[in-house]
């Protein structure tokens, strides 16, 4: 019979060290936005900021990838993005699918010029 903290440790640490910190500071998060109102200045602000900043991380992914997303040429990588963009406007703002369409986009454009 295996030692179960052999086989496991890798997890456990995950999810002490990844899970718990993080899910910690999201429910304080939740508990004290209870009764904050949504069209506050505040709080279109932080939407604003929040919003800007993944704009910057999308724009990073496209136009200066690491790993194997380099060896994707940016013409794909950017029509990737617009047909997930007009994906997820055709269907009624559907995350799901605008992700999927642009994941199965960027899939073919890598295996169509992959070496």
């Amino acid at each position: 019979m295996t030692n179960w903290t052999g086989d496991l440790w890798p997890y456990l640490l995950l999810v002490l060290v990844g899970f718990l910190p993080n899910e910690i500071w999201r429910m304080l998060g939740l508990w004290l936005s209870h009764g904050l109102d949504e069209g506050s200045e505040v709080l279109v602000w932080v939407r604003t900021v929040a919003t800007a900043v993944l704009a910057g991380v999308i724009g990073k992914l496209i136009l200066f990838p690491a790993g194997a997303l380099a060896g994707v040429p940016v013409a794909v990588r950017v029509a990737a993005t617009l047909c997930g963009l007009v994906i997820f406007f055709l269907s009624r703002r559907s995350v799901f699918a605008g992700v999927l369409a642009g994941e199965l986009v960027l899939l073919a454009g890598a295996w169509q010029f992959s070496p």
